[in-house]
């Protein structure tokens, strides 16, 4: 049973995932007019990564191949984009036109205890015998990698826009 739930959850995170990066690549102008919006510096190569990114982090997901760093890749995007967008609008996401953080938060959240967990045996980390590499105290090490990655990228791509 536990399996079959983490397969649903993990599927379904992915397919979110998959979802965005669809939707980044489907507007890649108008989602660098967004990305240069909110001060990211090199706003078309954001884009790019944005876009082939989750799509990799969204199949990474539902297949479950390399599931803690397609994991960490979620606390990336999530981490950014709370920085960037909703910290200032607060929890709710219907209180202000930027959405507050209650959704990237609950992303975050997942992909840390999916990295934590391990993605189940139905995956193919677990048919390639690397699930028990990947997971567990590991999974949480590569998620913390994430979330450093997503510092310096901040540090270095994105600027607070002027209001």
């Amino acid at each position: 049973m536990p399996d079959a739930v983490l397969f649903i959850l993990r599927s379904w995170l992915g397919v979110v995932m998959l979802a965005h990066g669809f939707h980044h690549a489907r507007s890649l102008e108008g989602t660098r007019k967004w990305f240069s919006s909110k001060g990211f510096r090199a706003a078309r190569l954001a884009t790019l990564g944005s876009a082939v990114g989750e799509l990799a982090i969204g199949g990474g997901m539902v297949l479950g191949f390399l599931t803690s760093v397609a994991c960490a890749g979620i606390v990336i995007v999530t981490v950014m984009a709370f920085w960037t967008v909703h910290r200032s609008a607060g929890f709710y996401v219907f209180k202000r036109p930027d959405e507050g953080w209650e959704y990237v938060a609950t992303l975050t959240v997942v992909a840390t205890v999916i990295a934590w967990t391990g993605p189940g045996r139905y995956s193919l980390d677990s048919a390639l015998g690397w699930a028990e590499v990947l997971d567990g105290p590991t999974g949480i090490w590569i998620v913390v990698g994430g979330v450093a990655l997503a510092a310096t990228q901040l540090a270095i791509f994105w600027h607070k826009p002027r209001e």
